[in-house]
């Protein structure tokens, strides 16, 4: 994209949406919950102010482990979503797949449970976990979206299948429309930067774990080609369209985490009215 189509492009969805985040003390079991309140044009008004929780990189048993989860879930109901949305990398050894997503299950939830797997769910275990989603009553997006209905109006939540993998650089959103509201839930950040995800209005990630131990905002090690650009909190992909990431619950390779503190993200949609 030319710089001059570019910096028009950015400017469109700056104008047309709006995000601010405001923080959660410790709760139970739960380092923050991270609130965010996203207006946008195609929001329709028979969601304004329907709440999303999006929760990602569980890796249960790691750091996340029982305490955590009982704690994550009695916050969730306390905060009681709307939506729930699930990014991926649910667990350290097949054996704990079924305690995590019968709590999954577990939780009231009126518009529906929407999930796309991780890297560490296609190297391991993807049956047992496709499986237990199933039982619990989560739609697993592979390359696929789903419409969730209110009231009349819709909302389109798209899941990216593998995003490590280039046969997937085609974007499940491809075929939507300008018109309609899209959230885009794939596992890693990157992936808003590598494909063209036209017609996503909010992108959902997590695969960062916010570089799970950090210095001064600086992360040593990152699983993201593009270093810090993508390491936490809401950030813009280069066409403006917005990228929310998720530090996620759990931990990998080491069980540490500093100043990176574990966390579940809230979005608050509100519809915005176009001048």
């Amino acid at each position: 994209m030319r710089p001059p189509v570019l910096f028009a492009a950015i400017a469109t969805v700056l104008m047309l949406t709006s995000c601010a985040t405001r923080y959660h003390v410790k709760t139970e079991g739960m380092a923050r919950v991270r609130y965010y309140r996203f207006a946008h044009k195609d929001v329709p008004l028979e969601f304004d102010g329907v709440s999303v929780v999006f929760a990602s990189d569980f890796h249960y048993k790691s750091k996340f482990g029982d305490k955590r989860l009982r704690g994550t879930m009695a916050t969730i109901e306390r905060i009681a979503p709307d939506i729930l949305m699930l990014g991926g990398d649910y667990k350290e050894g097949c054996g704990n797949i079924p305690a995590l997503f019968d709590a999954l299950g577990s939780l009231d939830v009126p518009l529906g449970k929407y999930a796309v797997m991780g890297n560490n769910d296609y190297e391991e275990c993807y049956d047992e976990i496709a499986d237990a989603m199933s039982r619990n009553g989560i739609r697993l997006l592979e390359h696929e979206c789903d419409t969730i209905a209110r009231a009349g109006g819709r909302i389109i939540v798209a899941g990216v299948r593998n995003p490590f993998d280039p046969a997937n650089l085609s974007s499940p959103t491809a075929g939507l429309s300008d018109d309609d509201f899209v959230i885009l839930l794939v596992h890693t950040p990157d992936y808003a930067q590598d494909t063209d995800i036209a017609h996503t209005d909010l992108v959902l990630s997590g695969h960062t774990h916010g570089g799970q131990v950090t210095l001064f905002g600086y992360a040593p090690v990152i699983p993201s080609k593009y270093g810090q650009r993508f390491r936490t909190g809401l950030k813009h992909n280069d066409d403006g369209i917005p990228v929310i990431i998720t530090n996620g619950l759990g931990t990998s390779r080491r069980n540490v985490r500093a100043f990176a503190p574990s966390e579940i993200v809230v979005i608050e949609l509100r519809h915005a009215a176009e001048d």
